[in-house]
């Protein structure tokens, strides 16, 4: 997800990445059932997450997605503790010829509000997603879908435009695949989150009773929900929004809140692990952090002074010989972060090095590699970066991070960097709008593939919007979706990571995993820090 999508500040152990980017596991024991009784009083919930819009078409980034998962449904879905989809507001759904998916729906749905959930309103949601395209938005997952036709009320039929998709039942399920109520949203335009809730629009295991944007939302359950996550093990949820981790950490400890969740420093997290009254527990990883190039308007891109494309790469190729990750990993993130040296993080099918194949020396960082690219360049003055950063959405050490890549890149005598930051929802915008030419992006993944870290990023762009297009990486991440075969699919995993260490749009710089700290007596939580990636209320209970 973008930006996405989709976990910060998770403890991963060197010998186990593999096994946390798709198994689940926990720290210290304290988490209940799912059949534990529905609590007498709301589940709190505590996070330094911003929501960007509530409307799927209109935001593609963790925050807002982690609430759309609490109020709104899918065609299929995963159940806590997993990540294979399984019906949701489907019974059934199947290739029914290579490059047709037809999805049987549930009878007899009603929204919250009383209107009818049929094949309408499914097929509305994902016309709309593609025909408003929001460049915040998750539009860019739906790029395979040639059209959407309902032979009846409980019939959608989803014809593709190649056959064999490996990936489209994880689709489904994915942010781009909320189903919303065709009689509320607009079909060419994002609706406010206000007209949302005024329009009690859900259809999920919660509706929402209050909302005070990135201040406080209030949830109750919905009664009439009958999707595969079932009755919530609580009756209601609030989410706190917080402006700074210290405070987010002083909640979790004083019990002002049960749960605490995106995002703690390293130091935070580290000094929890000894405070006897919470607990701290991780799940499978999938998150990475990395640079993004726009190729318009970075040193000597297309719409640049002096344009001029292999000057271009090589300023690219210079950042990725001097970026030392090791060192953020254990200074900035003390650990809980391992270097990223791929498109593509370790454990995931056809996982590389090949930036570490390709730059520095072995993982370190190579000054000389770096001198020669430039001066074979014919560039011989030091370069000016403008680098942008966020400090709220990915976390208090974002500062720290990337106050350590200006160190790193102005101590070899090839680059001054003009560092600065902004907040995450004038972020979010102005990174896909060319107003910032190198900016930090991070990604919480839609689903446990490889092709979650391709697909959505590069092809024509994506949704990082950098003006990236290689008709070549375009041809091989088409051809490794529709692959049935493992190998061959595996091999051209790799292929396209190799290519796009080449080009570099964007450099990748760690991975990490999931962390929540949770409060005494809260039951639970570590069943839905699962490989799905999406952070369930309903599992909660005290």
């Amino acid at each position: 997800m973008a930006l996405n999508k989709k976990a910060l500040h998770g403890v991963i152990a060197l010998a186990g990445i593999s096994a946390l980017a798709l198994t689940a596991c926990t720290g210290p024991s304290g988490g209940g059932s799912s059949s534990a009784p529905a609590a007498a009083g709301p589940i709190a919930y505590g996070t330094t997450d911003k929501v960007t819009s509530l409307d799927p078409a209109g935001s593609y980034d963790n925050g807002s997605f982690m609430v759309m998962n609490q109020i709104y449904s899918f065609l299929l879905n995963s159940k806590p503790g997993g990540a294979e989809p399984v019906p949701d507001l489907a019974e059934s759904s199947s290739f029914t010829a290579p490059s047709e998916y037809t999805v049987k729906l549930k009878s007899g749905l009603k929204w919250a509000n009383g209107h009818t959930l049929d094949s309408k309103d499914v097929k509305f949601s994902f016309d709309r997603q593609v025909a408003i395209n929001d460049p915040a938005g998750p539009a860019s997952l739906l790029t395979n879908i040639e059209s959407v036709t309902t032979p009846d009320a409980t019939t959608v039929v989803f014809k593709l435009k190649n056959a064999n998709d490996q990936t489209f039942s994880q689709i489904l399920s994915s942010p781009a695949a909320p189903i919303v109520d065709d009689e509320v949203f607009p079909a060419d335009k994002v609706l406010s989150d206000d007209e949302i809730i005024k329009a009690n629009a859900f259809y999920g295991q919660y509706t929402i009773d209050s909302y005070k944007k990135n201040e406080l939302v209030s949830f109750k359950a919905f009664a009439d929900y009958q999707g595969v996550l079932g009755k919530p093990a609580n009756d209601a949820a609030t989410i706190k929004y917080y402006a700074s981790p210290t405070n987010l950490k002083l909640e979790i400890q004083q019990g002002a809140i049960d749960v605490a969740f995106r995002s703690l420093s390293a130091t935070d997290i580290d000094d929890l692990r000894k405070d006897s009254k919470v607990k701290v527990l991780t799940g499978p990883g999938g998150e990475i952090r990395y640079i993004t190039f726009n190729f318009d308007t970075m040193p000597y891109g297309t719409k640049a002074a002096g344009a001029d494309p292999a000057k271009a790469l090589a300023v690219r190729q210079a950042v990725a010989n001097l970026v030392d990750r090791q060192a953020i990993a254990d200074q900035v993130y003390k650990g809980t972060y391992l270097p990223l040296y791929s498109n593509v993080p370790s454990g995931f099918l056809g996982a590389n090095e090949s930036f570490k194949d390709a730059y520095g020396d072995a993982g370190k960082p190579s000054l000389d590699k770096a001198k020669k690219v430039l001066t074979d360049a014919g560039i011989t003055e030091p370069v000016a970066l403008n680098l942008q950063y966020n400090p709220d959405h990915y976390g208090g050490s974002s500062g720290d991070e990337y106050a350590m890549v200006k160190e790193q890149l102005e101590k070899s005598g090839l680059f001054t960097v003009n560092l600065q930051s902004t907040e995450w929802v004038t972020y979010s915008k102005a990174s896909r709008a060319d107003e910032y030419p190198l900016f930090q992006f991070g990604w919480f993944p839609d689903f446990s593939d490889a092709d979650n870290y391709l697909t959505p990023f590069f092809p024509e762009g994506g949704f990082l919007k950098n003006h990236y297009n290689n008709p070549t990486v375009n041809e091989l991440i088409a051809k490794q979706l529709t692959d049935a075969d493992k190998t061959s699919r595996e091999s051209a995993i790799k292929d396209v990571q190799n290519a796009l260490a080449k080009d570099i749009s964007t450099l990748p710089l760690l991975q990490g995993a999931q962390v929540a700290v949770v409060g005494s007596g809260v039951n639970g939580v570590e069943k839905t820090l699962d490989p799905s990636f999406k952070f369930r209320l309903g599992t909660i209970s005290k």
